[in-house]
């Protein structure tokens, strides 16, 4: 049995690895979960899956989930703030860490829980951006594993799996492209938040939803697979897929391409994530290859859609960029999302704050907690002063 905590189990990755749990309960003993705001939520978890903590984002969070648990005579340790969710990303006991956290919130819990010798399911894209240079020596140091979730990285992961790591010529990292693959500048200017959550595909939270949109998601992981699979970004090239049959691919040196299909579930990356090496059977829909009439490529549309290109730019800078690239767009989306400026101006926000910062080469945590604050107060600064 495996004992686990989950990083942000109210969102869209945590409630899909308790629904891998649910229908694997013999597997998993689930010790802690942690959430930002949704209290209703983590009593329903708490209700079903029994840990033995909860974290929420702030005591007054907290307070009202232990009135709930108490008024139903539920015995459950509840946490609150980082020092929380770091608490129980080190436990003794427990064995794996899903980092599903979104935002940089997950980087020190995910560092601590490196350092405590936890195997990583990350799912969280800001870790490796932000402070892959941090985080991949330390998992060697620690020999730690970290387990992408990420469907395009587990892709990879799994087209790597027994390969030789310097055979590598080039990955292939697929997308959907989103819903405005083929979207007018002019069109782009009228985008509405709802049409920005509309994926044809996937089903995920609001963030990366958005961040599928702009692409910026596909920048972002451009940055971590160069961390995960030691591989430079020249070497990465970004395919538009847009029945997300794909997941990604890897070409080799001596010209063989291996590629990962299956139907857009992000289930199939998280259990693989828990179970590996082993693979265990996994209902849902399967692909019907008699039923698909072709598998259809296409360039991004990078001078639109210009989140590639930013990410890019950011990672050839390297050490603080990256952060405030990330920082730059998490502020930018949280205004988009509050309808407060428009679809394209969140690449303006990200273009300002790079322009603005001065790099730090090699920043060590608190340099990079400091840098995203930086950035956050500089836009923040530049918003009212628009």
């Amino acid at each position: 049995m495996k004992h686990i905590t989950i990083l942000g189990s109210t969102g869209s990755i945590g409630t899909q690895t308790l629904d891998v749990v649910r229908h694997n309960r013999e597997d998993f003993d689930v010790v802690a979960l942690t959430a930002g705001n949704n209290i209703e939520e983590m009593a329903a978890q708490i209700r079903e899956f029994h840990p033995h903590y909860a974290v929420m984002k702030n005591e007054e969070r907290a307070e009202a989930l232990a009135d709930i648990l108490s008024a139903e005579d539920i015995s459950c340790e509840i946490l609150y703030g980082m020092d929380g969710f770091v608490h129980v990303s080190t436990l003794a006991e427990v064995e794996i860490v899903v980092a599903a956290m979104v935002g940089m919130i997950g980087l020190r819990p995910v560092m601590r829980a490196i350092e405590a010798g936890k195997d990583i399911a990350l799912a969280n894209k800001e870790t490796l951006v932000t402070a892959g240079h941090i985080i991949m020596p330390l998992a060697a140091r620690h020999q730690v594993r970290i387990l992408p979730v990420d469907s395009e990285h587990s892709a990879i992961f799994q087209c790597l799996h027994g390969e030789q790591r310097g055979a590598v010529e080039t990955i292939f990292l697929t997308a959907s492209g989103g819903p405005f693959r083929k979207a007018t500048e002019a069109e782009l200017q009228q985008v509405t938040v709802e049409q920005a959550l509309a994926h044809p595909n996937w089903s995920m939270g609001h963030k990366i939803t958005t961040d599928s949109a702009t692409m910026i998601n596909k920048g972002l992981e451009i940055i971590e697979a160069k961390w995960l699979f030691d591989v430079e970004p020249e070497n990465i090239h970004v395919l538009i897929q847009p029945q997300s049959i794909i997941h990604s691919m890897v070409g080799f040196e001596d010209g063989a391409v291996m590629a990962q299909l299956g139907t857009p579930d992000m289930r199939l990356p998280i259990q693989y994530a828990l179970y590996y090496p082993k693979r265990l059977p996994l209902a849902g829909e399967r692909l019907d290859f008699e039923q698909i009439a072709e598998i259809h490529f296409e360039k991004p549309n990078t001078e639109l859609l210009r989140g590639i290109p930013l990410a890019l730019e950011a990672c050839a800078v390297g050490g603080s960029m990256p952060t405030v690239m990330n920082a730059a767009n998490e502020y930018a989306v949280a205004k988009f999302l509050q309808k407060d400026i428009g679809f394209l101006q969140i690449y303006d926000m990200i273009e300002l704050a790079m322009k603005k910062h001065h790099t730090i080469k090699n920043p060590d945590l608190t340099q990079i907690l400091e840098t995203e604050r930086e950035t956050y107060e500089l836009l923040d600064k530049e918003w009212r002063k628009g």
